[in-house]
């Protein structure tokens, strides 16, 4: 993802994360923090996103890196684009990617209810090592 994309992205990153945390990024300071690391991440070279006609058909993001793994964080496609495979072609993407140029390990961590997003990652070649809880607050 490139910066002049950032008005493409930056809605479908509103999304997922509402979808996934059940409030809005842009609540309460107006989107000023968020905005602010949706385009830190894609100055750093660490957002990726397949678009189609101005459309964003996948995306992810690394969030965090150390010189041993880094994390995807933030996999989203368009709920009436899911089960057609974007998720694993762009996620084998950003794997490739990220072996190459960022980390010698790529984790990420998934709900465990959401098993069509959990079955895509296996068949890109993860595994279920261990559990953890977010507690919101």
């Amino acid at each position: 993802v490139r910066m002049e994309e950032f008005d493409i992205v930056y809605p479908a990153c509103v999304a997922m994360f509402t979808e996934e945390v059940g409030v809005s990024p842009n609540a309460g300071d107006g989107g000023v923090l968020y905005r602010a690391r949706v385009a830190e991440l894609i100055r750093d070279g660490r957002a990726f996103a397949r678009i189609e006609d101005g459309r964003v058909m996948f995306k992810a993001e690394i969030g965090a890196v150390t010189p041993r793994a880094c994390q995807v964080q933030g996999v989203w496609v368009p709920p009436e684009l899911r089960g057609r495979g974007l998720s694993e072609t762009g996620m084998s993407a950003v794997v490739r990617e990220s072996l190459r140029s960022v980390a010698p390990t790529v984790s990420l961590y998934v709900n465990d209810y959401n098993t069509r997003a959990r079955a895509a990652y296996r068949r890109v070649g993860f595994g279920e090592l261990g559990s953890f809880m977010s507690i919101l607050f």
